[in-house]
């Protein structure tokens, strides 16, 4: 192992850091789960080349690597252990190219998501998705993870916003998948293959992302309060079957709700209420803001409409603030089931069951646009207490029995691993199994993450 961290200390210099404050850091990521042990060293990675020198190295010596962003993932993807080299990509943070003509921009994968669109703003375009974390989550890490976000609903997810992806293999070989054009079906697509891979097939070092023209016209928000979360759930699902299509939609239920004003040093809301928060944009937002506004009237809410952009913001920071607010409560397990978005009541009917059966709190918010929720189990201490297991397994059963899936946009990583094979079927699981050995035959590419 010794080894290992000289030789990448002769072929990329300063940029390894074995310091024990860096290899500490790169132990967990935002889910709260650490790696056991500590790695050997972290690789600051500032171009493709130090990425292709540190996976022929670690080819070579059969040494595991781990590549991460800015480590705000929630699914324990990016932590790196004993015997690993964490591959940073942070430092990679560039702007390349800005083609308006073609709505495309070329990034490396360290560029943060609000620094991005900062970016592109002047040139009138933007990148659709927009996780919660978006001043400090990087592009990078939103494709691996297959990320999804606030806006989804109406603009789709990272897997319908990049056109093409450089991608170093475990031994160091570029590649270049996918297309700068529109259409392009040349082969397998192996582009989309690598969105969501977790960095188990290859280290993403650049992306052509699809961009869309800044929408014209102003936005309205609307803001629902109900004095339930399943008639809010109810409510959400009718503005879908009624066929608009607002940008935002998003639920929080009481806990979530009284926790975050409790944050933010606002009034209390209503004992057990919930509160969807949507906003519609473009020529149409102020006539669909007062159509959805008559929907959620109609199923019980006290609805206000507004076309004040500093309002907008006020109330969505209060969704935005739903992780600093369960931090402070202890411990949190950040869950992510997708559900269709008929079954929303359904899927708040079984989170109700679950913290009666186990005796549990779970404050729960929701992507009502596109039914992905995020259940959160707070506890104490460092460990995930086995009853939180039992009461998450539950909870992934709940969500596949309504025709959903484990996980809408935080991904596997270590915590799911468990239950995957569960929901795919052992067929597709090790057919999956089988690629990731194509891609990574000796197994270095962030083992034991995704497949157990």
């Amino acid at each position: 192992m010794t080894d290992v961290v000289a030789r990448l200390r002769d072929a990329l210099g300063d940029i390894v850091d074995t310091s024990d404050a860096a290899r500490a850091a790169v132990r967990a990521d935002k889910s709260g789960h650490a790696a056991a042990g500590t790695p050997l060293a972290v690789v600051h990675a500032a171009s493709v080349a130090d990425v292709q020198a540190t996976l022929r190295i670690a080819t070579e010596t059969g040494t595991p690597v781990v590549p991460r962003g800015a480590g705000t993932g929630l699914a324990g993807a990016a932590n790196t252990g004993a015997g690993e080299i964490a591959l940073s990509l942070r430092a990679m943070d560039r702007l390349l190219e800005v083609r308006p003509d073609d709505l495309l921009a070329v990034v490396e994968p360290g560029i943060l998501n609000a620094d991005l669109n900062t970016a592109l703003a002047p040139h009138g375009v933007w990148w659709a998705p927009d996780p919660a974390s978006r001043e400090i989550s990087t592009v990078g890490g939103n494709i691996a993870t297959g990320a999804g976000g606030l806006l989804c609903a109406k603009y789709g997810v990272v897997r319908d916003a990049v056109l093409a992806l450089d991608v170093v293999l475990a031994d160091g070989r570029l590649l270049r998948l996918g297309h700068r054009s529109v259409k392009g079906v040349t082969g397998y697509d192996l582009t989309s293959l690598l969105i969501g891979s977790e960095g188990t097939l290859g280290v993403v070092v650049g992306a052509t992302l699809k961009l869309r023209r800044l929408v014209p016209g102003g936005v309205c928000t609307i803001a629902g309060v109900f004095r339930g979360v399943r008639e809010a759930a109810a409510a959400s699902a009718a503005v879908t079957a009624a066929g608009i299509q607002p940008a935002i939609m998003e639920l929080m239920d009481a806990a979530s709700l009284a926790a975050v004003h409790d944050l933010l040093a606002l009034p209390a809301p209503p004992p057990g209420a919930a509160q969807l928060t949507i906003q519609t944009d473009g020529p149409a937002a102020a006539a669909d803001a007062y159509a959805i506004a008559a929907v959620l009237r109609a199923g019980g809410g006290e609805v206000a409409v507004s076309d004040d952009p500093a309002e907008g913001e006020r109330l969505l920071r209060i969704r935005r603030s739903m992780h600093p607010a369960m931090e402070r409560l202890g411990t949190t397990l950040i869950e992510d089931v997708s559900v269709p978005r008929s079954a929303l009541p359904a899927m708040f009917d079984e989170i109700a069951r679950i913290e009666r059966e186990y005796g549990l709190v779970i404050p729960t918010v929701a992507h009502a646009g596109d039914g992905n929720l995020h259940p959160n189990f707070v506890f104490d201490g460092p460990e995930v207490p086995p009853a939180v297991w039992d009461a998450a397994g539950e909870l992934f059963r709940a969500a596949l029995r309504l025709g959903g899936t484990l996980t809408g946009e935080h991904g596997i990583g270590v915590l799911k691993r468990r239950w995957l094979k569960g929901e795919l079927g052992s067929d597709q699981w090790e057919l999956q199994r089988q690629i990731k050995r194509v891609f990574d035959p000796a197994g270095i590419l962030n083992p034991g993450k995704v497949f157990a």
